[in-house]
């Protein structure tokens, strides 16, 4: 069974940097397609950052990019977000997730594919 699941949220002062780690289990990261979504309170839940199983990244919202990267370690089955120069806007709950959806921009986050985890809350403060 594939399971996902996502660490390093927290309070972080704007300007600061963050890594969430994304512990997936039950198949290989490094023959997985995985992304990070957000979700703001009254925001659309966004694809933000995505890994392949290939090693290509591909970014879906340019207002990370220059900022949060994504990578992975395959002897420990993990992928990361590292998360810098945040800003206020950057606060949400982040999902990692194995098999992403490209182009669901919605306020309900696209649970009806691939595997999501609980999610990790990055509160940025001015």
């Amino acid at each position: 069974e594939v399971r996902v699941a996502e660490s390093g949220g927290g309070p972080v002062q704007a300007g600061g940097s963050l890594r969430l780690s994304c512990n997936v289990s039950g198949v290989a990261v490094d023959k997985s397609d995985i992304g990070w979504y957000r979700q703001a309170p009254g925001h659309e839940c966004k694809l933000i950052l995505v890994i392949n199983s290939d090693e290509r990244r591909l970014y879906y919202d340019d207002s990370v990019k220059g900022r949060f990267t994504i990578s992975r370690d395959n002897a420990k089955n993990m992928v990361y977000l590292q998360m810098t120069s945040l800003k206020p806007e950057d606060t949400a709950m982040y999902y990692c997730v194995k098999s992403y959806l490209v182009g669901y921009d919605r306020m309900d986050c696209p649970r009806f594919v691939g595997h999501w985890g609980q999610g990790t809350q990055v509160t940025v403060s001015s």
